[in-house]
């Protein structure tokens, strides 16, 4: 320790200034003086003390956050030693019940973790840490506050066991949790339930708080049980609506006794809200049970108890006034049809009456929209299934969702109306500008909108004639109240928005001509809002108004325009006699129109520009497919008529910012706000790539705004003045070109750009890097770029055979890289939250950017040794360097650092082995050490490319020595690299040993979701390491119980059968054929319960 903590008062000190301090720096310096407590050998006698004479509650939770650290180490403490602190804390709990509430479940929490850590150890031929049980039922004994603290150890125990430590083997995990489902976990749910009858049957106290939180704890208990992984998927929390609970079979009877689910019925009935939503949370996992459990008449039997407490829930809705209740209760109703078919549900007794109150708590819930706007979401995913299901109900009984959903639909959008003035005079937050949950309720509307289409149809038709008419009355009127516009408008975006999605929501194999006509006045009506809103452009607009325009221009455009048409569709029978748009060519002369009116005149207005943008990106892929080498016929024609509107042409002719302000460069734009141009000058150049073919003039004309750009910095940087708009245009180049970079996918349109950029403007590029390296928003852009014109995309690189272009742009990638690289590091140390967006993203890009040279395949590396030309030796050595100044843990925390990383080294390590044999040991150990930390990655791509790069250095490694065998005379100069890589594997041995334990132990003990990529390198390393791999395997095997031990020896025998000494491709494919037969039967051999330390079920120990 830095300084030695002796006396209690000046351990309560730092307490207090870690948790009550407002001083930052008094904070940190507590919080490292604390930390190293937990080193230090005094850790447990300074907790002992801490929790026997500490005079805070602070001081108690200190010393309880250090035993959790403590015996929550890789490498666990002796026996004993646990044994010891978990019965200390028990008494100590049991001897001071009244402790702070946050004390005792930190105390809980270290018992929790020492059980689940050591539930397979065994001292006297005893599992020792699982008389857990034994001892609450002490605690359930005793007085309500040890009675309390019992629940309060049950609960927290099972919720450790279902917490995954990603930090540690899942296998682990999965083997100590499956352990203690079959074992404990039912008769923990029994006895939960059990008590919570007894609570129910006593008068309820609503004052008395320890009676409160038995019931709290006794229903959270519950629920962590039901929530419980028992088959070990992990499913996604964010996939709420898709959640099925599966519930282990020897549980059936909880389930099918009635008294079940009354009881948690009852619960809710019977206690205070902050109580009663962990009833109905328990509910809802209740009626996820997965279907499999029940034969069919159980089923119904238990849906139909389902449902009669939903009934008596709707008939005394009280309780949903709270809002946890009412959130809940909408989980309940939508898990409903998520794991019950309609066809099951119509067979309920009281199905039309419940039917009927769902509806009605719907309607109200809509109506009241600023209640509770998240829990909307499971209402409408009720609604959405249920009609989705109709087509395939083959029940007799009515469904009478005829009957009900208009009446929602009718809700949704009368309410949504209703709520705009109400947002705007009272100023509140506008549900509109949270597009995803807009987004998300109206793709549940447009499949509940198209049930019984016609009323849907007639009322929005309806409401959108009375609003376009008073918005129209207030344009003209010569008063022209503000406030009244703007309200109007906001009820014309929400009724653009539901279009939309009616429109969006046509099925081919359910719409009819009627319905294709009525999609038809109601488009006509949004086309006609768009000319009256573009004629008052730039003097007056509506940003949300024009929002939803796109939207259903997007909508539109994915259902009747592409080679899905029917040109005999009767959507354009009404807007041929109204608009005179007769076909998609009028629709698609209609959108671009809307792109480029938007582009001029809302510059400064990043979500409307960045929507257009997006929209004219969507258009220039063609419908319904994206780009590709061969382009779809439907897709061709599509772009073809795309190419021949005025605008169009107007746009690839005059893309300037005097034209389109977003292009500008100023002071009043931040830089951020430029990224929006990549996808512009894609768009763009798709549409130029039409017609393009060789003609360079036409592409020199496309350019020629970039061109005066550039020749503009040109100027700036030879009088050295304007640097600040020099760095602005230079970014926004950076972005237009990279667009345009993105589009060209062949070789003569990319040539072309190549010839433009490569003489002229790259120096310019190479200067910006050098000027502005410290300045991420200007070498990030670049660096981009230049990643971007290294991509090999669709062979646009294979240049001729007498071009040298392919070595001039690695020469010019190669000096970018190495300045950037050599200015970066002379930043020096950097703070952590500085540290990623200043160095390591672009660290990263020039990573991505050297991995797509070096396996472009369109350079010769041996040319640049054989002619002199350092620039690949360079380039290489900048990745050393930037490599060494990033530690292991960071080159695996940052996503995109890894991604990037690896995949070049792989690269390396199978075109370049020569390269990294001849690398410094200490830099050799950093790339292999940062290989064994890969390969237990759970990013696959990271695992992988480690598990690939493995395999090239073993493979190497093997074959030098297979040809050191044979010493042929020849061969003996050539080998140098191979005799390097041999001497630094003879001197750190461990190296390749400890990859062999890691991979070993993927394969037998973890979820190994690449074996293919495991096997490959794992061969070599047997093969290289025989005595090692014979120990690992004696270890294995000696650990186990002597019934087991055959069975394993089995195994590895025939992992090895029929492998030979070599690594050809027949011999690997052996092996992997066996790894798959192998890691089945290992897995089988250890799934029983046997008396194995949890410690010795890892290679690595």
């Amino acid at each position: 320790m830095a300084r030695h903590v002796q006396s209690l008062a000046e351990l309560e000190v730092l307490c207090n200034q870690l948790y009550e301090g407002t001083d930052l720096a008094q904070r940190i310096q507590a919080e490292k003086v604390l930390l190293e407590l937990i080193d230090s050998p005094e850790c447990l006698s300074q907790c002992q003390l801490l929790l026997e004479q500490g005079t805070t509650s602070y001081a108690q939770l200190l010393a309880a956050t250090c035993l959790s650290k403590l015996v929550s180490r890789t490498t666990p403490l002796p026996i004993e030693q646990r044994i010891d602190i978990r019965n200390y804390i028990l008494n100590y709990i049991a001897s001071q019940p009244k402790l702070a509430p946050f004390v005792i479940q930190a105390l809980v929490q270290v018992i929790a973790k020492i059980t689940k850590l050591g539930w397979f150890e065994v001292q006297k031929d005893q599992l020792i840490f699982r008389d857990i049980i034994a001892d609450v039922k002490k605690f359930l004994q005793a007085t309500v506050d040890h009675y309390i603290i019992g629940v309060m150890i049950l609960s927290e125990l099972t919720q450790e066991m279902n917490l995954v430590d990603y930090s540690r083997p899942s296998a682990k995990h999965r083997k100590i949790a499956t352990s203690f489902r079959d074992t404990s976990l039912k008769d923990i749910l029994m006895l939960a339930c059990s008590l919570l009858k007894e609570v129910l049957a006593k008068p309820l106290n609503l004052q008395d708080q320890q009676q409160q939180s038995l019931a709290m704890h006794l229903l959270k208990l519950v629920l962590n049980c039901l929530n419980f992984d028992f088959i070990g998927n992990s499913a996604d929390e964010s996939a709420d609506d898709l959640c099925t609970v599966q519930i282990p079979t020897n549980w059936r009877t909880i389930f099918l006794e009635p008294e079940t689910l009354d009881l948690f019925f009852d619960l809710y009935h019977s206690l205070p809200p902050v109580l009663s939503q962990l009833a109905l949370s328990c509910l809802v996992q209740f009626a996820s049970t997965r279907r499999s459990l029940f034969s069919n008449p159980e089923r119904a039997k238990y849906l139909g108890n389902l449902i009669k407490g939903v009934k008596r829930i709707l008939e005394n809705p009280q309780g949903l006034s709270d809002p946890g209740n009412y959130h809940e209760f909408c989980r309940f109703l939508a898990r409903l049809k998520t794991n019950y078919q309609l066809g099951e549900l119509v067979m309920v007794k009281d199905y039309s009456e419940v039917i009927r109150l769902i509806a009605n708590f719907t309607i109200t819930s809509l109506q009241h929209w600023e209640f509770a706007p998240n829990s909307v979401h499971y209402l409408l995913t009720l609604w959405q299934r249920m009609v989705a299901s109709v087509p395939f109900v083959k029940s007799t009984e009515p469904h009478l969702l005829d009957t009900y959903a208009p009446e929602i639909t009718k809700a949704y959008i009368t309410s949504r109306l209703e709520s705009v003035p109400v947002v705007i005079r009272d100023g509140l937050e506008d549900p509109l500008d949270d597009t995803a949950t807009v987004f998300q309720q109206l793709e549940q509307l447009c499949t509940v909108s198209r049930c019984e289409y016609e009323k849907t149809c007639a009322l929005l038709v309806q409401l959108f004639d009375q609003n376009a008419q008073n918005y129209q009355k207030l344009l003209h009127s010569s008063s022209r109240n503000p406030l009244e516009i703007t309200v109007q408008e906001g009820r014309l975006a929400w009724l653009v928005y539901l279009v939309g999605t009616v429109v969006g929501g046509r099925l081919t194999y359910t719409s009819t001509d009627e319905h294709d006509a009525m999609d038809g006045e109601l488009s006509c009506r949004v086309f006609q809002l768009i000319s009256l809103m573009d004629a008052q452009l730039p003097r007056s607009s509506n940003e949300k108004v024009e929002l939803a325009i796109l939207w259903f221009l997007d909508q539109f455009r994915k259902t009747y325009v592409g080679d899905q048409l029917q040109r005999t569709s009767k959507v354009y029978a009404r807007m041929s006699e109204v608009l005179g748009i007769t076909d998609d060519n009028h629709v698609l002369e209609t959108f671009m129109a809307k792109i480029v009116t938007n582009l001029k005149c809302w510059g400064r207005c990043e979500p409307v520009i960045s929507r257009t943008l997006q929209f004219l990106n969507d258009l220039s892929v063609g419908y319904p497919f994206y780009w590709r080498l061969s382009l779809t016929s439907a897709t061709y024609i599509l772009l073809k008529k795309l190419v021949k509107i005025d605008a169009v042409k107007f746009m690839l002719q005059n893309h300037t910012s005097k034209h389109f302000p977003f292009l500008g460069v100023n002071d009043n734009y931040s830089l951020s706000d430029l990224r929006c141009r990549t996808t512009f000058y894609t768009a763009l150049t798709r549409l130029l790539m039409v017609d393009l073919g060789e003609d360079e003039d036409e592409f020199e004309n496309f350019m020629l705004p970039l061109t005066v750009s550039f020749e503009t910095v040109t100027q700036i940087f030879n009088n050295s003045f304007k640097q600040e708009e020099a760095k602005r245009m230079l970014i926004g180049l950076a972005r237009d070109l990279r667009g345009i970079a993105f589009a060209l996918n062949t070789k003569t349109s990319y040539t072309m750009l190549f010839d433009w950029i490569y003489t002229s403007y790259l120096p310019i590029l190479q200067r910006a890097i050098e000027l502005w390296y410290r300045e991420a928003a200007c070498t990030t852009p670049i660096l981009k770029l230049m990643a971007e014109l290294l991509q090999n995309r669709s062979q646009r690189l294979n240049f001729d055979v007498s071009s040298p272009n392919g070595i001039l742009l690695f020469r010019e990638a190669s000096k970018m890289i190495c300045t950037y690289g050599n200015q970066i590091l002379s930043l020096g140390t950097l703070s952590k939250d500085q540290v990623y967006p200043l160095k390591l993203k672009g660290i990263s890009i020039c990573y991505s950017a050297l991995k797509s040279a070096l396996c472009g395949n369109y350079v010769s590396f041996g040319v640049f040794k054989l002619y002199g030309d350092n620039h690949f030796d360079n380039v290489l050595q900048a990745f050393v360097k930037m490599l060494l100044s990033v530690s292991h843990s960071d080159l695996l925390q940052y996503r995109k650092l890894s991604q990037s990383y690896y995949p070049l080294l792989e690269c390396l390590t199978q075109d370049h082995m020569s390269f990294i044999t001849s690398l410094e040991p200490h830099v050799l150990m950093y790339i292999l050490t940062s290989i064994s930390e890969g390969l237990t990655a759970l990013d696959t791509i990271v695992s992988s490319s480690c598990c690939a790069s493995l395999d090239y250095v073993v493979t190497s490694l093997f074959k030098h020595i297979a040809k050191e065998g044979k010493k042929p005379v020849r061969c003996r100069e050539i080998s140098q690299d191979g005799q390097r890589l041999l001497h630094f594997m003879q001197q750190n041995p461990e190296v390749l040993q400890q990859m062999m334990s890691i991979l070993m132990n993927t394969i037998i003990f973890e979820d190994c979701r690449n074996q293919w990529s495991v096997s490959r390198p794992l061969l070599g390393l047997i093969l290289l390491n025989e005595k090692y791999f014979s120990e690992l395997r004696a270890s294995l095997i000696t650990s186990q119980p002597d019934n087991k031990r055959e069975v394993l020896d089995q195994c590895f025998r025939n992992l090895m059968e029929g492998v030979e000494q070599n690594l050809l491709v027949k011999n690997r494919d052996r092996f992997t054929q066996n790894m798959s037969v192998f890691r089945r039967d290992m897995a089988d051999a250890l799934r029983c319960e046997g008396a194995t330390e949890a410690s010795s079920l890892d290679m690595m120990s």
